[in-house]
């Protein structure tokens, strides 16, 4: 029996990629663990593995096909033992046609490390026969501790689909019938519809349209929810850099020749880290089963790349120091204007820095990266007037907005960590107390 090989979902917020490579073609005899094809999603290219061993019995997708939805049938394989059978030329799926757009450079293959981890083996019945899921009910499966063989299959000649592992990790089976109906009943509610630009009074060839790529769509939607289902509110504090400024230049001069330069962001970054280890509430994300409490500052800083933003993370931000915070920075942001970051390098963070400073901007607010419990806000640094001792002066000040969630960061844990952040940076000697 043929196995449909699915686009694989290669991160959380993936919903459709692009099929940049084939590494095989039909015939070809392939076992797991074996490179199959390079995909292109919305942060990165990365290389996708084969889960089932047998022969490619037909490539349903092309190599450069756009917008090809996860779970989408992309090849078939014939089972071990099997012979394939003949198979026409399928062309690519509708999804990717749906929306024709001009014509886009075809993508750069990338070599990239392997996305995950491959899917565990398909397992074998009571009888003796192979039990068939799709590669990612199989993940699901071994990371919830589930057993295949003990799971009724929905899908296709019995398969078991990610409907099933997750009706199976809450006690029960998933229906053919209540899947059914599900599948067709009604949206609840149907988002609204945007008016076109000519609706609105803009007449057609006044502009230029660029399509939209998979990483602008998941940013679209992505800050939509968040912006949309979280409560925030923004705390806005000065703070004054010279003393900031004059240790960094001091720091710079005593790693002169070791190919480190410190920035004034590197500095922000562990003081973000610090300020959260000292006010562990701020260090928090909200889930609907409670407040997870995390046991490192990890760290996500918003680097813009073309066409979009991603936010590679420092680890345990707290335990390093600046010369290392800096290499590695300085790493992340290479590769992710490459796009060869792994998915765990920009997944997962624990708080977020976004700086626009070196754009000359001087106080801005973020949306809330969920999901974590804040984002802070750095603008540039400016001489100002300040009134010190009762005296007019000229400081060096920075404007830094906090932007929380006010279900897990209320506004006395915010303005706790802005009060322990603040003199971290007035005071960059405290940062090794």
């Amino acid at each position: 029996m043929s196995i449909d090989i699915l686009m694989p979902a290669l991160s959380p917020t993936m919903e459709e990629g692009t099929l940049a490579k084939w590494h095989v073609k039909v015939g070809d005899t392939v076992k797991a663990g074996d490179v199959i094809a390079e995909i292109e999603t919305d942060k990165a290219t990365m290389e996708v593995e084969a889960v089932d061993e047998g022969v490619i019995e037909a490539i349903l997708v092309d190599a450069g096909t756009e917008n090809v939805k996860v779970n989408a049938p992309i090849a078939k394989l014939a089972g071990e033992g099997e012979s394939p059978a003949p198979a026409p030329k399928v062309e690519a799926p509708k999804a990717a046609e749906a929306a024709p757009a001009p014509a886009a450079p075809p993508p750069a293959p990338a070599a990239t490390p392997v996305a995950a981890a491959p899917a565990p083996a398909a397992p074998v019945g009571a009888d003796g026969s192979r039990v068939f899921a799709s590669p990612l009910a199989r993940r699901l499966a071994s990371a919830a501790g589930l057993d295949l063989k003990t799971i009724k299959g929905t899908g296709p000649h019995g398969r078991v689909v990610k409907a099933d592992v997750e009706a199976a990790g809450k006690g029960g089976a998933a229906a053919p019938k209540a899947a059914a109906a599900a599948a067709s009943a009604p949206a609840a509610a149907e988002p609204r519809k945007a008016l076109s630009l000519e609706q609105m009074g803009i007449p057609a060839g006044s502009y230029d349209l660029v399509p939209l790529d998979g990483m602008r769509k998941t940013i679209a939607r992505r800050l939509t929810e968040s912006f949309r289902d979280v409560p925030h509110f923004p705390l806005t504090i000065d703070i004054e850099i010279d003393s900031l400024l004059a240790a960094r230049a001091k720091i710079n001069h005593l790693l002169e020749g070791q190919g480190v330069k410190v920035s004034v962001n590197d500095i922000v970054i562990k003081a973000a880290a610090v300020a959260l280890k000292r006010v562990p509430e701020a260090n928090a994300s909200y889930t609907p089963e409670g407040i997870a409490m995390h046991k490192h500052a990890d760290i996500a800083v918003a680097v813009a790349i073309d066409g979009g933003l991603i936010t590679p993370i420092i680890r345990a931000a707290e335990t390093k120091g600046l010369a290392q915070i800096s290499n590695e920075m300085k790493d992340l942001a290479k590769r992710a204007k490459e796009k060869k970051l792994k998915p765990e390098e920009f997944q997962g963070g624990t708080f977020s820095v976004s700086n626009l400073g070196m754009f000359g901007i001087k106080a801005f607010s973020s949306i809330i990266n969920e999901p974590q419990g804040a984002i802070m806000s750095v603008g540039a640094g400016e001489q100002r007037p300040v009134v010190k001792d009762g005296q007019l002066a000229v400081a060096t000040v920075m404007t830094v907005t906090l932007t929380c969630d006010h279900r897990v960061v209320d506004g006395a844990v915010g303005a706790k960590f802005l009060a322990a952040f603040k003199p971290l940076l007035e005071e960059p000697l405290t940062l090794i107390v």
